[in-house]
């Protein structure tokens, strides 16, 4: 992964606007957020600016959020950014980049979910609508929504890594959720249409509660399970129960314990990206360990008789 070599700043995204959309140039115009993928820059009340910045894939994500996102808005109960207008590669800026709507609310890395009743209602609601059965052509994941024996490699070295860094208080309980979700039966439904990376950065709230989803860029069609994580990784302690009675279909026993193993891999990747700063920015992203650190407290301590 590197940063682009072009740096993006106000002029810069107010120059692209005059050129490809003359009619939104004149709107205010401010810094949302530098993302894994992509900058956002928020245009007037109802609008943002989404721009690839440091890896290549991102090129083809917003290419496929463009392609889906507008037809699955429509039924899914909690805001999230619908791409309004795809803006080609140009010699100012030679990457494509969306104008889509605004989401408001505060990211939950930085503002958690506090409500917890609220919350699993609105998480099992949003993920109810979502996973229905993808259309032929759906996108394949990038290593998301099929099997967790793929994952085996990444988990062991992402568990030894963090162990050796003193971040994981007692690896063998981590371990043994693992294994048990490894175990599991595969799913054998249709493939469904998935988010993909329900992290606290990529879940909005307000007033305590979850009230949007951004960043669709891993959207495609598997396993819910890989889905079915996060509210293990997102919501108050003592909340995970209520969503999973809220969802529907009501999930089988299998699927649960896949969701636990996507959980830890969840965990463990924000473990190294918040607390050691070992993958993608300099000095990693610090407010996405603490949630990583809550989502294997709980996993292990419902693992225990």
């Amino acid at each position: 992964m590197t940063h682009s070599e072009i740096e993006i700043t106000a002029e810069l995204v107010r120059e692209l606007l005059r050129d490809q959309h003359p009619d939104l140039a004149d709107r205010p115009l401010e810094l949302g957020a530098r993302g894994w993928d992509n900058q956002l820059w928020r245009l007037g009340d109802d609008l943002a600016v989404r721009l690839p910045w440091a890896t290549q894939s991102a090129d083809a994500l917003l290419r496929k959020e463009h392609a889906w996102l507008p037809d699955l808005a429509p039924r899914l109960p909690l805001r999230i950014p619908v791409p309004q207008r795809l803006s080609e590669p140009s010699e100012r800026f030679p990457r494509p980049w969306l104008v889509t709507t605004w989401v408001p609310g505060e990211p939950a890395d930085r503002a958690p979910a506090t409500r917890a009743a609220e919350s699993a209602d609105a998480l099992a609601a949003f993920l109810t609508a979502l996973h229905q059965p993808a259309p032929a052509g759906a996108p394949v994941g990038r290593q998301r929504g099929g099997p967790l024996a793929g994952h085996a490699e990444g988990f062991a070295k992402q568990l030894a890594s963090a162990t050796e860094l003193g971040l994981i208080p007692d690896p063998d309980a981590v371990r043994a959720v693992w294994e048990d979700a490894a175990a599991a039966p595969d799913w054998t439904g249709p493939a469904l249409w998935l988010h993909g990376d329900l992290h606290p950065a990529n879940v909005l709230t307000a007033d305590g509660t979850i009230c949007g989803v951004i960043d669709f860029g891993d959207l495609c069609a598997g396993d819910p399970a890989c889905d079915l994580a996060a509210p293990w990784v997102l919501l108050p302690d003592g909340a995970v129960d209520r969503f999973y009675e809220a969802y529907r279909p009501t999930p089988d026993a299998a699927t649960l314990r896949r969701a636990r193993g996507w959980a830890v891999l969840r965990a463990l990747a924000c473990i190294h990206i918040g607390d050691a700063g070992v993958h993608g920015r300099p000095g990693g992203k610090p407010t996405w360990g603490p949630p990583a650190h809550a989502t294997l407290r709980r996993l292990t301590a419902a693992s225990r008789p």
